[in-house]
């Protein structure tokens, strides 16, 4: 903790205290967990639930960040250093007359169930969802405090006296720990109540209290629900029947019918009926949320792809500006295209495929017989000879070989004579 000076103390809980510090290496505020067990071993340190949750959740832009564990193995003292935060929504509803505008509430309850979409993929749920473990700045909205967390794959029953009491949903309060990551969506239900209503729903006194309060405005439920319950060995599961107000009555005019309709979800008493985060982020009361996500998101990408490419050209631009060896760069002509062009036709004429093609007519040539024909009086006339040539050089050509003289010129033998 040398690293760090306290500069103010923000909160304190059962098992720890959370205090403002400032890094005396980088000059950036952070919120210090400081934990009132001391612990024996970096070992134990590593095995504690809030340590390696937010390791397995980090990085994601509705989950705390851890930056650092502090640990004096002299004095056993453990200390998270986590981001700083401007408020939990406890401090910004408290005091308030007017609820919050319908946006910033959309805003805030999409983010919590995206937070919860997480951790439940991950295999967590968070077990207490409450106002003063919901940190907020700006817009940005992050779920805190994950000392209460168990894995969704260990083995039931969990703890009994788990999340605090005016969150808790009917199976944590009706059973001996035999609950789901679906207790989370019930909290979240109430957290998006009160955030509306600036009260909050279920303010029960004690556990028989909490109960007859969820009942008073859900009514009862029957048989069929409390079967799937198994039953706790300290209560009786006789309710009386009873029908509940509901939540309408009870929320102000400003709420929207999608807002109503996905707290009754997320409020259903049965668990394996209540909605999931999943579900919920789908539910057409985010419908804008999804659309303003879905148009930031592609921003960031235009954003990006833009800075990858000023980076790459400048990057090459340095890489040359270092080369000693400068060359002028020299405009050249363009190459000139030569395009090898059939010397016959490309195009066929059409063929004509509709039928009998028409027949062409063509002149009919007369030939002179070679054969001797006989005359009036019954005498073959003389045929003359005939050869053909092309032109009259060729005739003249013929004329002249056939009346010149040919001489065989002597032979000589190798012995001598003729």
């Amino acid at each position: 903790m040398n690293r760090y000076k306290t500069v103010s103390k923000i909160g304190e809980g059962t098992f720890s205290e959370v205090l403002k510090t400032l890094s005396l290496k980088d000059g950036n505020y952070y919120a210090c967990k400081k934990m009132k067990q001391l612990f024996k071993s970096t070992e134990q340190v590593n095995n504690l639930r809030e340590v390696q949750a937010l390791r397995r959740l980090s990085p994601h832009p509705n989950i705390l960040i851890l930056h650092e564990v502090v640990f004096d193995r002299k004095s056993g003292c453990l200390a998270l250093i986590c981001e700083l935060m401007d408020m939990n929504i406890y401090e910004l509803i408290k005091g308030r007359r007017q609820p919050l505008p319908d946006h910033k509430i959309r805003n805030y309850m999409y983010q919590l169930c995206k937070s919860l979409e997480h951790i439940h993929k991950n295999g967590i749920f968070h077990r207490d969802v409450k106002p003063e473990n919901i940190l907020i700045k700006q817009d940005r909205l992050k779920l805190a405090d994950f000392g209460s967390c168990r894995s969704v794959y260990s083995k039931q029953p969990y703890t009994e006296y788990i999340s605090t009491r005016w969150y808790r949903a009917p199976e944590c309060l009706l059973t001996d720990g035999y609950y789901t990551h679906k207790m989370d969506i019930w909290s979240a239900g109430c957290v998006m109540f009160e955030v509306s209503s600036l009260h909050p729903l279920f303010p029960g006194s004690n556990e028989l209290d909490q109960i007859s309060k969820i009942h008073d405005v859900l009514g009862a439920p029957d048989s069929a629900v409390l079967r799937k319950f198994k039953q706790s060995r300290a209560m009786n599961f006789d309710f009386p029947p009873k029908k509940g107000i509901g939540l309408t009555k009870l929320l102000p005019n400003i709420v929207s019918f999608e807002c109503l309709s996905l707290l009754n979800a997320m409020v259903e008493y049965d668990p394996e009926q209540r909605i999931s985060a999943t579900e919920a982020l789908q539910h057409p009361y985010f419908a804008e949320s999804r659309a303003l996500e879905k148009q930031t998101l592609h921003h960031k990408l235009m954003q990006t792809e833009k800075a990858n490419t000023t980076s790459s050209m400048n990057y090459l631009l340095r890489i040359a500006g270092q080369d000693r060896r400068q060359h002028v760069l020299k405009s050249l002509p363009e190459p000139t295209i030569r395009h090898h062009r059939p010397t016959f036709p490309v195009e066929l004429p059409k063929l004509n495929v509709s039928g009998v093609g028409k027949t062409a007519s063509y002149p009919t040539l007369k030939f002179q017989s070679v054969f001797p024909t006989a005359s009036n009086n019954g005498k073959l006339s003389n045929i003359p000879h005939f050869k053909y040539f092309d032109t009259k050089y060729e005739k003249t050509q013929h004329e002249k070989v056939l009346l010149k003289p040919y001489y065989l010129p002597s032979i000589e033998r190798k012995e001598g004579g003729v």
